[in-house]
């Protein structure tokens, strides 16, 4: 035998020495003064009659009875009962059931290894456990999830099933560490969500928590806390831990002392919300602080712990504290149950034979049945809420049985009970029972409706009025009904770092709490809508334009170019003049065509430059009025391929004749070339569709939409455009046209000696740098100013570019034809051709 192997031996001698008999004859006490019950278990037994065996404390007088826990107990017995009495569902099958004490964390060890080990209380060591059948076949319970996960890290090893009926953490989700745990409520995801739909739903953003100092009150302090800073716009002013009390609830000096500091924090905090997780033993000593320092108009939010806990609220005194509000399971009412409740042990059954000979809580003790007589009236009226999660437990184990016995309405089969099979028939139930239907989810999860209740004192009926219901598989909080609030005129508390701002103010943040600001007011320009917490400068519905702290939308004046403003009827003059000189150009060229003037200006190419100008003169009335979609595309398209068309064939015109005159000679093959395949012509169309392929590339990257934005040196006005980077999309735009200025610049110097009638670098060179200067000085404009004036600038360069090339380039040739006819013949430019060459010789 190895080491490992008598490591373990020793650790079963030491388990099965601790589940030995003394488990099983001795009294378990508690380490309270007062009953906590929480730990189930279940028999299958084919043979005899229901085996009880109830674990508890001897004797009950010398104790105060933990209501609730005994009120649990009760529940697993009803639904016991019921299961047997029902020959239908296990027909031959009776259940028996043993109960223990769990007294939250001091006797949780024992039991379970009770429970796993077989009939002799030996648990044998084995290799493979899948045909070990231990003492009981299921576990109902513990009560709270820390007792919970202790249990369930035995029980998983043996895949014995374990259904807990209040345990919420939702590390229990982790089917991997706990596969055989299930539960017939919510996880601690849907009580927290329901908490904090609860306080968006009233407006609070302020709050308190406070939690016990164990993994209850730590893990949902801290599930809140990652729920909250989701986005939630709920802010937690301080969070502290109370103070766990001893089992009889007295506190130590020290602990005393913390309580109070906690108080004091409380009494100066000007949240009035606190969410209090913790079990309801740290609460006694808690409150009866509260009530004396006469803290009031308080919300308190209870967890599921203490939600409706009977003890708690007869402390009637409570109810100047504030409004009490809580999240516990639905209400489903279980007929016959309180009557059951209350039922003397002379009355049912005598105890069978099997019960442990000294005597106890459940059985003989009239301490424990007195104390929940007392407590019977609030348990009816508040509706069966826990206990029905006990009582569905108890039905799921008995509809898994009823499957893996493939039982009938008459009998079932006689087969030995492993937990591993019944486990499986467990995670498969599907039935209805008292209306609701029963089955687990994936993470081993019963969705049932959550209810928020409200603590009433003067009633009787219903002290635990439900006031809202949680849906966990919609996620949400609905059917909300009116609260009854301990405040003057029943307002609603509030609870907020600060007040909401005025309409027309906006907030700013202060510290490091987004729910704690100070109110600026909206400045001018601007409004603030009652969903919105900026200042907003969205365009609105017409209305007279105010000043600071504005509460709704007004009218804005619209700023672009309009007809009846001084600029534009300046440019629209220019563009008719240009309009009627290029088309009065054109014609004169038409009729003088075959004319040597016409051909030294480019001939055909003079039509290809006269056309875009033309319409371009023509298209200038779409600079005017509110930018369009159409528009916007005249303005970034057409006029700019236009003027490329214009200023390429300026370029390729003066690169041509200095080929004609000085390179002709020198290179004749590429002067053929040139000619033989249109050169001029190519170049003109190379240009242009490199410049429709940038300006298509812009208007992707941006759009032609217009835009509307806030104009920055007068919030009152908005400047309509065509998009937001229109300054960049024109700036990169103009940027071949500058180049193509400079080229045809440069060649049309180089001929500056050339003939008169051919000589155009005058014109040329006028009109290339009135466009390139011009270009700069838009660009330049535009750096600086914003708004229409940029659209007027644009469209008067425009407008005087094309007027350049117009009448500087077109014009002088047509005052030739008109007034000088005698010049435009083939003799006189044959003359002047002879005279340039004899002075170069």
């Amino acid at each position: 035998m190895g080491p490992q192997a008598r490591t373990l031996r020793s650790l079963l001698i030491l388990l099965q020495a601790l589940a030995g008999p003394a488990a099983h004859n001795s009294d378990f006490y508690l380490a309270g003064d007062y009953l906590l019950g929480g730990l189930f278990t279940l028999h299958a037994n084919m043979k005899g009659p229901a085996h009880l065996n109830v674990l508890q404390v001897p004797k009950c007088e010398e104790f105060d009875v933990k209501v609730l826990g005994y009120n649990l107990m009760q529940a697993m017995r009803f639904a016991v009962e019921e299961v047997n009495n029902q020959s239908s569902l296990l027909p031959g099958v009776r259940l028996g059931y043993e109960m223990v004490d769990i007294c939250y964390l001091s006797n949780n060890v024992q039991p379970v290894l009770y429970f796993l080990a077989q009939d002799d209380y030996f648990l044998p060591v084995l290799e493979d456990y899948s045909h070990y059948v231990p003492r009981v076949v299921a576990v109902i319970g513990p009560d709270n999830s820390e007792a919970t996960m202790t249990v369930a890290n035995f029980l998983s090893l043996f895949l014995l099933p374990q259904i807990t009926y209040s345990a919420i953490s939702d590390q229990l989700r982790n089917k991997l560490r706990y596969p055989a745990t299930l539960r017939t409520v919510p996880s601690a995801s849907h009580h927290i969500e329901a908490m904090v739909q609860l306080m968006l739903h009233f407006g609070w953003n302020w709050i308190v928590v406070l939690v016990s100092d164990d993994d209850y009150g730590r893990d949902n302090s801290q599930r809140l806390g990652d729920r909250l800073a989701d986005g939630s716009d709920i802010c937690i002013a301080f969070q502290e831990a109370l103070p766990m009390p001893a089992p009889d609830r007295t506190l130590t000096p020290a602990q005393q002392a913390r309580l109070g500091d906690i108080l004091l924090k409380l009494r100066r905090s000007t949240a009035r919300v606190v969410v209090v997780f913790s079990p309801e033993l740290v609460l006694h000593a808690f409150f009866a602080e509260v009530l004396r320092w006469n803290l009031t108009g308080t919300v308190w939010i209870a967890s599921e712990s203490w939600a409706i806990d009977p003890v708690l609220h007869n402390l009637t005194e409570l109810h100047r504290t504030g409004t009490f509000l809580g999240i516990t399971i639905q209400r489903v009412p279980m007929l016959g149950f309180s009557e059951f409740r209350v039922r003397r042990s002379q009355d049912g059954p005598p105890p069978p034979s099997g019960t442990s000979p000294r005597a106890t809580c459940n059985q003989q003790c009239d301490a424990c049945l007195n104390t929940t007589e007392s407590f019977s009236a609030i348990l009816t009226s508040s509706g069966e809420r826990v206990v029905y999660s006990v009582y569905s437990a108890v039905y799921a184990v008995a509809h898994a049985l009823h499957s893996l016995l493939r039982c009938t309405q008459t009998s079932c089969v006689k087969e030995v009970v492993y937990p591993w099979r019944l486990l499986e028939k467990i995670w498969k139930v599907n039935f209805t029972l008292l209306g609701n239907q029963i089955f687990f989810d994936q993470q081993g999860d019963m969705p049932m409706r959550l209810d928020i209740v409200e603590w009433q004192w003067d009633v009787r009926q219903n002290p635990f009025r439900s006031i809202a219901s949680y849906y966990p598989t919609q996620g949400q909080l609905r059917d909300i009904q009116n609260v009854s609030w301990h405040t003057h005129n029943n307002t609603v508390p509030t609870s907020m770092c600060s007040k909401d701002c005025e309409l027309g103010q906006r907030k700013k943040a202060v510290g490091i709490h987004p729910c704690c600001f100070e109110c600026i007011d909206c400045s001018p320009g601007t409004f603030r809508n009652q969903t919105s917490d900026l200042c907003s400068t969205r365009r609105p519905a017409p209305r007279p334009a105010p000043g600071r702290k504005d509460t709704s939308c007004f009218q804005r004046r619209l700023a672009f170019l309009e007809w009846q403003e001084a600029p534009t009827i300046f440019v629209a003059l220019l563009a008719a003049l240009g309009f009627s000189s290029t088309l009065a150009i054109l014609v004169i060229f038409w009729r003088h065509r075959p004319t040597p003037m016409v051909r030294s200006a480019g001939g055909p190419m003079s039509f290809l430059m006269l056309v875009p100008l033309l319409l371009a003169f023509a298209m200038v009335p779409v600079y005017v009025g509110p930018p369009t979609v159409l528009t916007c595309l005249c303005r970034q398209a057409f006029f700019t391929l236009c003027f490329t068309v214009c200023v390429s064939c300026i370029a390729v015109r003066s690169f041509q004749i200095v080929c004609i005159f000085k390179m002709a000679s020198r290179l004749p093959r590429a002067y053929g070339f040139w000619v033989r395949y249109h050169g001029p012509y190519v170049f003109v169309a190379v240009m242009t569709a490199i410049k429709a392929a940038i300006v298509a590339g812009n208007m992707l990257a941006t759009t032609t939409s217009p835009t509307v934005r806030s104009d920055p040196d007068d919030p009152n006005v908005m400047i309509a455009s065509c998009h937001p980077n229109y300054r960049n999309g024109l700036l990169f735009n103009t940027s071949m046209d500058l180049l193509l200025s400079v080229v045809g610049f440069s060649f049309a110097y180089l001929g500056k000696e050339l003939p008169t009638n051919y000589n155009e670098a005058r014109f040329i060179t006028l009109s290339m740098a009135f466009s390139f200067t011009s270009s700069v000085s838009l660009c330049t404009f535009m750096s600086v100013h914003d708004g229409v004036l940029v659209t007027i600038m644009d469209v008067l360069v425009t407008v005087l570019n094309f007027l350049a090339i117009s009448l500087g380039y077109f014009g002088p040739k047509c005052y030739m034809m008109l007034f000088y006819p005698e010049r435009n013949t083939p003799a006189y430019f044959s003359s002047m051709i002879q005279g340039y060459t004899m002075r170069r010789d």
